[in-house]
């Protein structure tokens, strides 16, 4: 966000104050992913793990809402987002701080069970067991770098950038908000006390398919993006909602290298606050700021989203357990053109796995 044409829009000291304080090398674990040495060059082909948590109060359990990778090819040009369904079933490693056991669950789980340890929320090991549940399912010996992303503050982030620009790219109503953007008012046959599948009533927040990019208020973003049920329109459910939440991020990745954000010093800061709250990263030895300056040469434009097929995985009784990728010879086979850095020519062969918008 900060280097655009080799050009600083403020001092090393000030970066160095605000990046700081939302690295935490630890997410790395001490598995295949050892944190680098600080200052190694940063090179492609890179993955990175981006994971989502939006958690009620600190003492909760934080699930991971959402999963993504980032694929970096060799020569740095583009990039390639790719989401693990909340759902999907998978074998959980065993953990000796947390004591959790080796067992299959949900991918979403993992974080949530990990990060329980003597009685107290340990992010940074809930968010280990869960990178080594990603790594063991995809075949991907190790992240090259890792985020949390908050989103009860990302949204001071948003707010930073001004709102987002997106293509929304089929009709949704909000589960959650008015065309206000408030809270919707509860039925009074659904206390807080009770278990409704679909609480709320009244007036819905509603977003219209569109061909070119509309500009979205900050909480329109994020409550368009967390929408994931078919009576709000979203008939793949999590599918969708995955497809929705790698368009927004490639749309605040486009919003933050735009010279109206990296050569505005009062929004930039802004948005250094706003991370600081929402963000925490590890870069494997090298700072947000290293990072920033090796990828300034990404063409946001062309990063594409990937769309993984998949479905529900039952039980012989017909009890729920999960998702599973449906085939999943191709998510097995993308799985392993991304370890081999081939994921272009492998989409090129399979078109259909690249989401419209890219």
């Amino acid at each position: 966000m900060v280097v655009s044409g080799g050009t600083m829009v403020t001092g090393q000291a000030l970066v160095s104050k605000y990046t700081g304080g939302i690295t935490n090398n630890d997410l790395l674990d001490n598995g295949a992913a050892q944190a680098a040495p600080a200052n190694k060059e940063i090179k492609g082909p890179l993955t990175i793990l981006l994971v989502g948590i939006d958690p009620r109060k600190p003492s909760t359990p934080p699930l991971s809402d959402s999963i993504l990778i980032a694929h970096i090819p060799a020569d740095m040009s583009t990039a390639y987002l790719f989401s693990m369904p909340r759902d999907l079933y998978v074998d959980i490693p065993a953990d000796s701080k947390s004591g959790v056991r080796a067992h299959s669950g949900k991918i979403n789980s993992a974080m949530a069970l990990g990060s329980q340890v003597n009685g107290k929320i340990d992010v940074v090991n809930g968010f280990q067991l869960l990178s080594k549940t990603v790594r063991n399912y995809t075949g991907i010996d190790k992240f090259d770098a890792a985020a949390i992303i908050n989103f009860g503050g990302f949204k001071k982030m948003i707010e930073a950038l001004g709102g987002v620009s997106m293509v929304i790219d089929m009709d949704v109503k909000s589960e959650h908000l008015t065309p206000e953007g408030k809270q919707r008012p509860r039925k009074s046959s659904c206390p807080v006390t009770s278990d409704c599948p679909h609480p709320y009533t009244g007036p819905q927040a509603s977003y219209k398919k569109s061909t070119k990019p509309v500009r979205l208020q900050p909480w329109q973003a994020l409550d368009y993006v967390r929408q994931r049920y078919p009576n709000a329109g979203v008939p793949m459910s999590d599918y969708d909602r995955q497809r929705h939440q790698q368009q927004f991020i490639k749309a605040m990745a486009k919003e933050a290298m735009s010279k109206d954000v990296i050569t505005d010093v009062g929004k930039l800061t802004k948005i250094l606050d706003a991370a600081g709250e929402s963000l925490t990263f590890a870069g494997g030895g090298s700072d947000p700021l290293e990072w920033a300056i090796a990828l300034k040469g990404l063409n946001v434009d062309d990063m594409a989203t990937v769309k993984l097929p998949g479905g529900g995985k039952f039980e012989s009784d017909g009890d729920y357990l999960g998702e599973e990728f449906r085939p999943a010879t191709t998510a097995d086979d993308f799985f392993k053109a991304v370890r081999e850095d081939r994921v272009a020519s492998f989409l090129l062969d399979h078109p259909g796995l690249v989401n419209k918008d890219s």
